[in-house]
């Protein structure tokens, strides 16, 4: 048993609470004794209409608290102990702290219940119920996002149905396998293609023309035409599939694949001109540079992989501490170059001959490369850099904390809204019975996400639940959305899943 010393039921005047109306609450079997003053000091509350409990009837009674026993005069409530601790606080400090392991959705759940509104939570919860909440959209917006995928929209036309199911099999290994084994195959032709375009490059396996010029080998440049012929197929299906084609070519992944088969067909055109456009030097200069923009197409795997789109996410997010970095270590450049420049500029064989030039040693001095290639000869020289390099240390180690601290954060965030979203899809399909989704699946109450909330919602009852996607037992199921719903909030998001 727990309980509050009587110490702090004393009024706002500092003298002692009265004890005349005692009220006697048990929740979720844990009793506590509250007092009447201490509860009216908030009249719109729950527990403040326990007090004149005496002059209300039975059915009053029972639609204020789960069971009531008159004898003992004790109310009982089937909610949670531990919420109820930080609840009770209001009473006594004017405001709600939530304590470590709560849900704070949940915590809302039971302020409504308590019918205490949500002002009087402190501003360092609200920043935590908000991010929450943030997760719950996310959450909501990814099993939106998976039933379009299975389903597709059944308001759609025959174009639109085709449209749709091209851009799955394109753009979503998860939704089918065949899918699945597109995306593996164009992984592997990325695999190949940049390969080859390295092999291409070995004196050893490349063949003279005409002219006497090494140029790559037949069979590799075959391999190449047939790897971009896969990549030109594969862009164009995308772009007629997808539902917003301007937002489709501004796309950056999209304009590294569009960069990755353009030279390809610009230097196939300027061969079709002949030899005379070929020996051009400004000509030939083109065609190299497009040649090595061919590299591009190594980016091409970050549309197969989640780890390299989590890390482009995090650096993203570290703009910042970036910023701060480039900052640091250009302050640094300029000042190291410059003082050693000055100690050097005297010395007969020096080899620092200008500021500029002395930038590069500054560069590799301060990220401790240091190539050897030019360094300090006198001994104030060396002095600057010996600072130099240890000012380039702790320039580079003051930022690098917050940009890993930032992709933990990122990647375990996005680890938890996927788990989140296929236990969601997992516990609808077992609500259909057959294990597979519907056109109008079986929903369930929505447990507060994955691996941060199972503590939390241990503790809590069935009627905290958060349901995300309605139950359609009585009703005529739930209506898929379509690719074009959005969400502005959460309220919105969680309205439309329930409704």
């Amino acid at each position: 048993m727990w309980g509050i010393q009587k110490t702090r039921y004393a009024d706002c005047n500092g003298s002692e609470a009265s004890e005349e109306t005692e009220i006697v609450v048990n929740i979720g079997g844990v009793k506590q004794v509250l007092y009447g003053d201490v509860l009216n000091r908030y009249p719109d509350t729950r527990l403040a209409e326990l007090v004149d409990c005496s002059l209300k009837s039975a059915e009053e009674i029972s639609a204020l608290c789960d069971d009531y026993d008159p004898e003992t005069g004790e109310f009982y409530f089937d909610r949670d102990p531990e919420a109820f601790k930080c609840i009770i606080e209001l009473y006594y400090y004017g405001e709600i702290h939530m304590k470590r392991g709560i849900c704070p959705i949940c915590f809302m759940k039971e302020m409504e219940f308590w019918k205490i509104d949500s002002d009087f939570l402190d501003e360092c919860c609200k920043c935590h119920l908000k991010e929450v909440e943030d997760e719950l959209a996310e959450i909501a917006e990814k099993v939106r996002t998976i039933l379009v995928d299975r389903e597709g929209d059944p308001s759609a036309g025959g174009w639109q149905r085709f449209q749709m199911c091209l851009w799955r099999l394109m753009e979503k290994p998860e939704s089918s396998l065949p899918a699945h084994i597109i995306a593996i195959v164009s992984f592997i032709f990325i695999l190949v293609s940049s390969v080859v375009m390295c092999v291409g490059t070995i004196p050893d396996l490349q063949v003279e023309d005409s002219e006497g010029n090494l140029t790559e080998h037949p069979t590799l440049e075959v391999i190449e035409t047939v790897c971009i012929g896969w990549f030109t197929i594969e862009y164009l299906l995308r772009l007629i599939s997808s539902p917003n084609k301007i937002k489709f070519v501004l796309a950056f992944m999209n304009i590294i694949d569009f960069m990755a088969i353009m030279p390809f067909f610009v230097v196939l055109i300027l061969t079709s001109f002949g030899a005379g456009m070929m020996e051009l030097a400004n000509v030939q200069q083109a065609v190299q540079a497009l040649r090595i923009m061919r590299i591009a197409r190594i980016f091409k795997l970050a549309r197969h992989s989640s780890g390299l789109q989590t890390l482009t996410s995090a650096l993203k997010s570290s703009f910042k501490e970036l910023g701060l970095l480039l900052m640091y270590m250009g302050v640094g450049v300029f000042l190291f170059s410059a003082l050693g420049y000055t100690m050097e500029q005297n010395h007969p064989d020096t080899l620092f001959t200008s500021i500029p030039q002395s930038f590069w040693w500054a560069v590799i001095t301060m990220t401790t490369v240091g190539y050897g290639d030019v360094y300090p000869k006198t001994t104030l020289g060396r002095c600057n850099a010996a600072i130099s390099f240890l000012c380039g240390v702790i320039a580079i180690a003051l930022p690098i904390h917050p940009i890993i601290n930032n992709f933990v954060l990122f990647y375990n965030k996005q680890q938890v809204l996927e788990t989140a979203a296929k236990h969601e899809i997992e516990l609808m399909a077992l609500r259909t019975g057959d294990g597979e989704l519907k056109a109008a699946p079986g929903a369930h109450k929505h447990v507060c996400g994955a691996g941060v909330w199972d503590n939390a919602m241990r503790s809590c009852h069935s009627d905290t639940y958060i349901p995300l996607l309605k139950d359609p037992r009585g009703a005529a199921g739930i209506q898929t959305p379509s690719m074009d719903t959005s969400f502005e909030s959460t309220a919105e998001a969680s309205e439309y899943f329930i409704s």
